[in-house]
């Protein structure tokens, strides 16, 4: 089994974690990791292993995976850790048992992205279209399978999976999918009109096409941000690529029940 590991660069015990694991596992180190420990790295997207090691959060986690393919083992360093699967304290034991077969894989579905038919980051969570500037309404003409869906002004849209139904999707007021579904949640973000809350699709074909000439920012997993506006057109479909999780128990719906029902 061939490790890699990615660190939150940004947060001292990350890094302080991340020398720990190198010296014990000697995974392939992600660069931005490795420069801060002062070792050699490798470009995430040439890092051929088996099951790369996260650590910080879930923002961690949806960096990595845009850009790779590898099966990710999430360890929580006390941030917001909805995807992570263990604690700090916990990895030696995984690791041990990954190394027996001991553990599942859990898929979930993602979306692709094309921006004036430019293939983006494909993203686990969300893509987010919104106002570029504070308080500012914009024009939206959704379509579905190239059918006019909606024809809306909001400060914004947010085109979901099922596992980002619980993230910023659920905050403007959409519902909850099982993280298993392969379905598009599109809610609107303060909409101007009223409209339904939501909409939950087949993980086909959404269009949006931006209407009013004015600034919006295109922003993949909450981690890549682009600024679009008049004339532009953003596809979003279900990927042929999934975000593969390694996991010791099924914990879907309890995880959900704890950490957003409560």
């Amino acid at each position: 089994m061939i490790f890699g590991m990615v660190a939150n660069p940004e947060k001292k015990e990350c890094i302080d974690f991340a020398k720990k694991v190198y010296e014990r596992l000697e995974p392939l180190v992600e660069e931005e990791t490795a420069r801060r420990l002062g070792i050699k790295g490798v470009p995430l997207e040439d890092m051929k292993v088996d099951i790369i090691i996260t650590i910080g959060g879930d923002g961690t986690i949806l960096r990595t995976l845009q850009r790779t393919k590898s099966m990710i083992l999430g360890v929580n360093m006390g941030l917001l850790g909805f995807l992570t699967e263990i604690k700090p304290e916990e990895l030696w034991d995984a690791v041990k048992r990954i190394e027996r077969g001991d553990y599942f894989v859990d898929k979930r579905m993602k979306i692709k992205v094309l921006l004036n038919g430019k293939r983006l980051y494909d993203c686990t969570n969300e893509v987010v279209i919104h106002t570029a500037e504070i308080a500012k309404l914009r024009s939206y003409n959704v379509y579905f399978n190239y059918e006019l869906l909606e024809d809306l002004r909001a400060d914004g849209i947010i085109i979901a999976t099922p596992t980002g139904s619980t993230s910023y999707a659920l905050s403007a007021g959409g519902p909850i999918l099982h993280p298993h579904c392969e379905s598009i949640v599109i809610t609107p973000i303060a909409p101007f009109k009223k409209v339904p809350r939501s909409f939950v699709l087949p993980a086909e074909k959404v269009t949006i096409h931006l209407k009013d000439g004015r600034k919006n920012l295109l922003v993949l997993d909450g981690q890549e941000s682009i600024e679009i506006g008049d004339g532009d057109i953003v596809e979003i479909e279900k990927s042929e690529n999934y975000a593969q999780f390694v996991r010791f128990k099924n914990p879907a719906l309890l995880r959900i029940r704890e950490e957003i029902l409560r």
